[in-house]
């Protein structure tokens, strides 16, 4: 069935018919283009909270169109080196964790051929679509057959995307805030490998919130156990008071993309928190 057409030119054919005008003093002034095709007044900073809406809205209308319903997160570190070119990385210790290259490649690789049972709508993998571990997720995906989706963000020293992400499912962001928000909207899971400041924030906003009853909870799992309990004293929070005893069980320790694998399989839906533990 043809779609209906609209009564009204639609934008696709003013911006072209622009493009063909004579060219005269008003034409080339800057006031004569089309607002929605003028970039420069598009980057203008009282056009903020339009470009905020595009870019909550356009990624969110192309997964739409790709009728992916669900998501697995993978986060971690960009400097994590695959295991042979490990002899490349900045320090021993950098060089060590290029085994979680390999797990999160492995796990990715598993949960596409979970996510192929339902013609790859659920637990689609999405990284931030740069080196490290989350070339190992995207590239996991591709081994399986797979789609896999990345996020990536403008960085003044940011390299293109990596080369296993799905083209049709590359974004780029320019707000940190909307590209966090796409993380989690869809996400089934949330998997951190070891990494810096990038990985810590994407954490402890996704805990944060789940801990604050602002999303339901989901598995949200900590590759290397030995990594992230020398990196942070969780108990030390909780004795402290900072946290409750109870936030201690938002999140699981995991070693393996087998162990990962059946802690998601065997999750149990809980709805989200109502109260907050440990507050008056």
């Amino acid at each position: 069935m043809n779609k209906p057409r609209h009564p009204l030119r639609d934008a696709h054919a003013d911006r072209d018919a622009t493009r063909v005008v004579p060219d005269t003093p008003q034409t080339r002034a800057p006031a004569y283009r089309l607002a929605f095709a003028d970039e420069d007044f598009m980057c203008r900073e009282e056009l903020r909270p339009v470009r905020l809406q595009l870019e909550l809205l356009k990624p969110e209308m192309m997964l739409d169109a790709h009728n992916i319903t669900s998501t697995i997160v993978l986060f971690g570190g960009a400097r994590i080196p695959s295991p042979a070119n490990k002899d490349r990385a900045r320090t021993k210790k950098l060089a060590q964790l290029s085994y979680f290259y390999d797990e999160a490649r492995e796990f990715a690789r598993l949960m596409t051929l979970k996510s192929l049972e339902s013609d790859g709508r659920e637990n689609v993998v999405v990284t931030g679509g740069g080196p490290g571990v989350m070339e190992a997720g995207n590239r996991g995906a591709l081994d399986a057959g797979g789609h896999s989706i990345g996020l990536n963000i403008v960085l003044p020293h940011e390299q293109a995307p990596n080369e296993y992400v799905t083209p049709e499912l590359c974004f780029n962001f320019h707000y940190f805030a909307i590209r966090k928000m796409h993380f989690l909207m869809r996400a089934r899971a949330i998997c951190a490998f070891p990494g810096g400041f990038g990985t810590m924030d994407e954490l402890f906003e996704t805990l944060t919130l789940i801990q604050t009853g602002r999303m339901q909870p989901v598995p949200v799992l900590l590759f290397g156990r030995e990594f992230w309990e020398r990196i942070l004293d969780w108990e030390a929070l909780a004795d402290a008071g900072t946290i409750s005893e109870e936030d201690l069980s938002l999140f699981r320790f995991v070693d393996s993309a087998a162990e990962a694998m059946h802690l998601i399989e065997n999750w149990e839906d809980l709805p989200a928190r109502d109260k907050l533990p440990g507050r008056g």
